[in-house]
């Protein structure tokens, strides 16, 4: 292609007044061809505005690189998303709805896009990171703030060592170096590596959640703890063979809440014995219960896969799945009863079509339930749905508010910077223990300390040490969010604080006077 048709493409995106993917990719076949007169691929485009801004020929203008940016809604919410799939392994429970493929992690399927993206990595850490992290490079995003999601069978179930080996892998990918010899050395190297890890997640059961092993995911760097809770409904759980009950997951939550993990919920409607009118009242479940009112939540629709036990139920006419009208209905009522303090992340999973025997299969479930809940004046207060994403700001307009709630061992302060519209820019989630939580439930470290358990600023990812006038991300909200928590437990007789850092994040709490400890960054206040 040449330098001409690229010049000419950038002036009729500039010239667009809304621009659609399909409206772009009409622009790309229209002014942009190789040698042979055949359509650049839009990986290519993109690499090509960024080495032309780089040796000068053209200004960087972030509006148009945002422009010609594929899935641009991937780092909107301020860093990229980093999701690998760990090595097939032994799950310790016998869910009656939970596929198992040969060669994969318990419950995923070969044909799903991580699986596949795992498998030509040979479930290697190392390679699947980079490899992800070379995708949305080509794509046009910023990854020096890296959320690092590792998804598969039970975290918690598999061997010690692999875990130590699997996270130190995916860290050396980050740090583009030598291979660390530690866990340790890789963490150390990380906080100032060109791509820091922001955020680290795993997947595991409430069952498995004890002391040892909450300090064992601290050590480990994990920020944010994903557990499948499914239902709040002890006849439920066994009914679907789950193995844990609804006192496992409270317990659970609680001592992950009291160590600063971010809580991060799965639930499931349409489980056997379900109805639509008893999934909303489960759904509703999640927030009435003061134990469990989790930060985020993932809903996964049960779907019906051939090969399990749910299977044959259905075709014993025991189970049925809903239909897209009561899959919708059901959603759309459980939505609206979403606190601000909740961000849903996904509404449906990603199971390929072709698996699914009977029930919904429609990917854009959640742009359909938003519509039908517009339709009757409801309106979702989730974060999601709240976030300011693209939208330039006037930073002087923001207000603060604090939502606050009780859960059974913390009182929680949800700080939010909102525009004059109720949008989103940022929030920080403080946690005050309450003086008759049990000592031994309370990491040694954070004992009569206020906890951070999160500091988000929305917008799209910029660079470190990059600011874009207009943007929530680099406008020092989070310095004023932080110190607004540090008051407000100074007022509720805190006198330290502490912060569960993600690695990559412990030098800017350093800027803010924090101090590394043994597994989180503190303070006096």
């Amino acid at each position: 292609m040449e330098t001409s048709q690229l010049l000419t493409f950038f002036d009729a995106v500039r010239a667009a007044e809304k621009l659609t993917p399909t409206q772009l990719n009409a622009l790309m076949v229209k002014h942009v061809h190789d040698a042979d007169g055949n359509s650049v691929a839009q990986t290519k485009i993109v690499a090509a505005y960024k080495e032309l801004t780089a040796q000068g020929v053209i200004p960087f203008e972030r509006e148009l690189f945002e422009r010609l940016r594929m899935k641009p809604t991937r780092t909107i919410s301020g860093v990229a998303p980093v999701a690998v799939l760990t090595g097939p392994y032994p799950c310790p429970a016998d869910c009656i709805f939970c596929p198992e493929a040969k060669g994969v992690p318990r419950s995923y399927l070969p044909d799903e896009p991580a699986v596949q993206r795992a498998r030509r990595a040979h479930f290697d850490p190392y390679k699947s990171t980079k490899a992800r992290m070379d995708t949305l490079a080509a794509m046009g995003h910023p990854i020096d703030k890296i959320e690092l999601l590792i998804i598969g069978a039970t975290w918690s179930a598999y061997p010690k060592k692999y875990q130590e080996w699997y996270v130190r892998r995916c860290l050396d990918a980050m740090n583009e170096g030598a291979a660390a010899k530690t866990l340790e050395e890789a963490q150390k190297r990380n906080e100032s590596a060109r791509h820091r890890c922001v955020g680290m997640v795993i997947e595991t059961r409430p069952d498995y959640i004890n002391m040892d092993e909450v300090r064992r995911l601290r050590w480990l760097g994990m920020t944010k703890i994903q557990l499948g809770a499914q239902s709040t409904d002890d006849k439920i759980l066994a009914m679907n063979r789950r193995g844990h009950t609804i006192e496992d997951t409270r317990r659970a939550v609680r001592l992950l809440r009291l160590a600063g993990f971010k809580l991060h919920l799965h639930w499931m409607p349409n489980l056997y014995g379900a109805t639509p009118e008893s999934d909303v009242r489960d759904f509703q479940n999640l927030w009435n219960d003061v134990a469990l009112r989790p930060d985020e939540l993932k809903i996964y629709p049960c779907m019906l896969i051939e090969g399990t036990d749910l299977y044959k139920l259905w075709q014993e006419g025991k189970y049925r799945p809903y239909t897209d009208a009561e899959l919708i209905e059901t959603l759309a009522q459980a939505k609206r009863f979403t606190p601000p303090y909740c961000r849903i992340n996904r509404v449906i999973r990603d199971i390929p079509a072709q698996y699914i025997v009977e029930g919904s299969t429609q990917s854009h479930l959640r742009v359909v339930v938003q519509q039908e809940m517009k339709k009757r004046g409801w309106q979702c207060q989730c974060i999601r749905c709240r976030e300011v994403r693209n939208e330039k700001l006037e930073i002087e307009k923001l207000e603060i508010q604090d939502y606050q709630y009780e859960t059974d061992a913390t009182t929680e302060h949800f700080l939010q910077y909102v525009t004059p519209t109720g949008r989103l820019a940022g929030f920080l989630r403080l946690s005050l223990p309450r003086a008759d939580v049990p000592r031994e439930e309370i990491l040694e470290e954070l004992r009569g300390c206020a906890v951070v358990r999160e500091l988000h600023i929305y917008g799209p990812a910029l660079e470190l040490g990059v600011s874009d006038s207009g943007k929530a991300q680099h406008s020092g909200l989070g310095r004023h969010l932080a110190e607004h928590a540090m008051q407000l437990a100074r007022a509720a007789g805190f006198k330290r604080m502490a912060v569960i850092s993600a690695i990559g994040t412990r030098e800017y709490y350093r800027r803010l006077g924090f101090e590394l400890g043994e597994l989180y960054v503190a303070r006096d206040i």
